[in-house]
Parts: structure tokens; sequence; C-alpha cells
């Protein structure tokens, strides 16, 4: 069975032999059929071929977001993901941690971080929630849950 890797840049950028994956089509394929092995690794399988994706972080990362107001209030949002695939954003899986942020996708199966400028257009949705972050999104805060303190 052959092997192939991918390197996935801080941007979410994916290189195979040092050239960037830029066609649409494949980088929507790799989105959607990419799964966890048992070992935590991401792979795509592709008519009989492996392909590895060896990313710092997660080799899934939102590069903008479609949002859609009631007035000025946050109704919904979509997450835009590689090759253009979008889905909703559910709001219960977002995560914070080491400075980033971080949403599921593909209901749940696949953590993805949110980019730059991804950040930046959820950033005046942002809100504090008694000592923590929360997003306001469809007239309700949705608590951005944190990492457990490490106890010594």
């Amino acid at each position: 069975m052959r092997e192939y890797q991918y390197r996935v840049d801080g941007d979410g950028r994916i290189f195979h032999d040092d050239t960037e994956i830029v066609d649409p089509a494949t980088l929507r394929f790799f989105v959607l059929a990419m799964q966890r092995d048992s070992d935590g690794r991401h792979l795509v399988m592709c008519q009989g071929e492996r392909n590895w994706f060896d990313a710092a972080d997660t080799p899934i990362v939102v590069q903008r977001l479609r949002l859609h107001l009631d007035g000025a209030a946050l109704a919904r949002v979509e997450l835009e993901l590689p090759g253009g695939h979008r889905e909703p954003l559910d709001p219960a899986s977002l995560s914070t941690e080491r400075g980033h942020l971080y949403a599921g996708v593909r209901r749940g199966q696949l953590r993805a971080r949110l980019g730059r400028v991804a950040m930046q257009q959820l950033a005046p949705y942002l809100v504090a929630d008694g000592g923590g972050a929360a997003l306001a999104l469809g007239g309700a805060r949705h608590r951005i849950a944190e990492p457990a303190p490490v106890t010594g």
C-alpha cells in the first residue's frame, strides 16, 4: 500500500514535498475524508492509499467565517474550511487552549483551530462570562470551554 506524507503549517496550508496543495476539490476531499487513527494521527484514505497529515496543532484551520446577523446581533455562524467546504458552527463545541480558539467540525469528529482572520471576525461577539469567555450568538451566551487547571 502506498503512503504519502503531508505537512500542515500554522496557517492551515497543506504541503506535499514542499509544494502547497491549492486545488479546492482536493482540499475539500481532505477535509471531508480526514479521520484520526488509534494513535491520534490524521489520515485520509484514497483509492487504497494512505495520506498522513503532520500538523504541529490541528490539520484543519478555519480560514474565514460567514456571519449571519439579525440586526446587530449574531444569529448564526458558518465555518469556511479549506476547499470551500462550509458547515455551521456548533457553539457548544468551542474551546480554548494555549491562546487559540477551537471548534468541532464534521459533527464533532475533528477539531479545527480558528485562524487569524476567523478570530478577527468573531472577536466582536466574544464577551466576558463569569471569569471566562462566551460567544454571544442567537440571543444566548455560549460559554467557551477552557482546559482544566493543572494541579500538582
